[in-house]
């Protein structure tokens, strides 16, 4: 080995000097980027959900922290305390859309500029102008998605997309030319961004979160969701791409395996109200959606379950509870992955105000949903304020899974 070069003496850095370049430098690839949105919040009730189920083109299949992983944070917004969006840009420069992202659903759309005259949702939303983007490429390949309140139809087109200020990315995503459901005329955001697995995609087109690792902007399909509960705070939460933040929960994160890779289906052991009524008996399948604002499940058990808790029949399918009666009411809890995650009457119930009076609403709701996809319960919104989800995909070596834990209380 050489020794040390004339006239330079050999110098002894104390080890913690040598470290601190360590502890005070960035990590490659590590910025995380936050945007904050501003929450609209209107006091009304929950809508019935506007949740993104694309048709499958084949048939469904059974089956923590990231130090120095790229990230990227998207601050989300309330919608009628039912939905969750954030604003992406497509387009060089950004056109800016606001849109809902769906765990249950696996394209990206927005409206287009070039829509049907008589598509009314068009002229109350943004729309894209592909003539404005210097980076747009056609592509005029026809689509139609059919969610569970809509349908729309148009043609797909490949451009840029801005995602919380990272910009680069081309991804393939629909044109919405014609919207007919009156559901996307009185929704607030613009369009969905599907992350959902590909063989949710409709045309067999890429995810735009596949899209984004393929091409070196994220590290790795992992992403997460903290919805803020509190009305009263501007911010309404994060969706983080590539990874988790650990402020938003209290460790440990409990991993539950996906049991179908298309929605994000794991397997509930069961559900307790209280002491008295146990639900799911046997073992049941359950989705994790953010696209849906309640939690679902069967008929029967969800009629069980408002007996227990003294839940009142609406016209809707919605039931009123009594708003005095919240303190009292029994903890409502799932196990998932061996471990059980409670729900109180303060994270169950919806407390709204409608013409200046309290109205107090259960966040459960009855959805039969035949074999060979169901029965199956859903873990809405309901569910995901009050418990962070990590969502992975997994890579070749391991599956699937979502990582679960209590959110930290906003402030705290």
């Amino acid at each position: 080995m050489p020794g040390p070069t004339p006239g330079c003496p050999e110098m002894s850095l104390p080890p913690l000097l040598l470290l601190l370049p360590l502890l005070t430098s960035k990590p490659a690839g590590a910025t995380l980027i936050r945007i904050p949105l501003r929450r609209v919040y209107t006091g009304s009730g929950p809508l019935n959900p506007l949740r993104g189920w694309g048709n499958a083109q084949e048939p469904l299949r059974l089956g923590g922290p990231s130090p120095g992983g790229n990230s990227t944070f998207v601050s989300l917004s309330n919608f009628l305390n039912a939905q969750y969006y954030g604003t992406i840009g497509l387009g060089t420069p950004p056109q800016n859309f606001s849109v809902v992202f769906d765990t249950g659903s696996s394209n990206l759309w927005v409206p287009s500029k070039r829509c049907y005259f008589f598509s009314l949702p068009c002229w109350f939303h943004n729309r894209f102008n592909a003539n404005a983007s210097s980076s747009f490429k056609p592509n005029g390949t026809k689509f139609a998605i059919q969610y569970g309140t809509g349908r729309l139809s148009g043609i797909l087109s490949e451009d840029k997309l801005t995602i919380g200020g990272t910009m680069g990315a081309s991804v393939m995503f629909g044109e919405a030319l014609w919207e007919p459901s009156l559901v996307f005329t009185f929704a607030l955001p613009d369009g969905i961004l599907g992350l959902g697995f590909p063989i949710l995609a409709v045309d067999g087109v890429q995810p735009p979160l596949d899209s984004l690792v393929d091409q070196g902007a994220l590290d790795k399909p992992v992403f997460s969701f903290y919805l803020n509960r509190d009305p009263a705070v501007v911010d309404g939460g994060e969706l983080v791409l590539g990874g988790s933040d650990p402020a938003h929960y209290i460790p440990p994160l409990t991993y539950v395996p996906v049991t179908v890779p298309a929605y994000w289906q794991i397997h509930m052991e069961r559900v307790k109200v209280g002491t008295g009524l146990t639900l799911c008996a046997q073992g049941c399948a359950a989705i994790l959606d953010t696209g849906t604002s309640l939690i679902t499940g069967p008929w029967e058990e969800i009629r069980a379950l408002h007996k227990a808790i003294g839940g009142f029949a609406l016209l809707r399918g919605e039931h009123l509870i009594q708003c005095s009666k919240i303190s009292t009411l029994p903890p409502i809890s799932f196990n998932l992955g061996g471990v059980w995650f409670n729900l109180t009457a303060q994270d169950y119930v919806l407390q709204i105000t409608l013409g200046g009076v309290r109205v107090c609403l259960s966040g459960f709701g009855a959805l039969d949903v035949p074999p060979p996809e169901g029965p199956f319960w859903i873990l809405g919104d309901v569910f995901l304020r009050s418990y962070v989800a990590v969502f992975d995909r997994g890579n070749g070596k391991e599956g699937a899974r979502v990582g679960l834990a209590r959110a930290r209380p906003p402030g705290s």
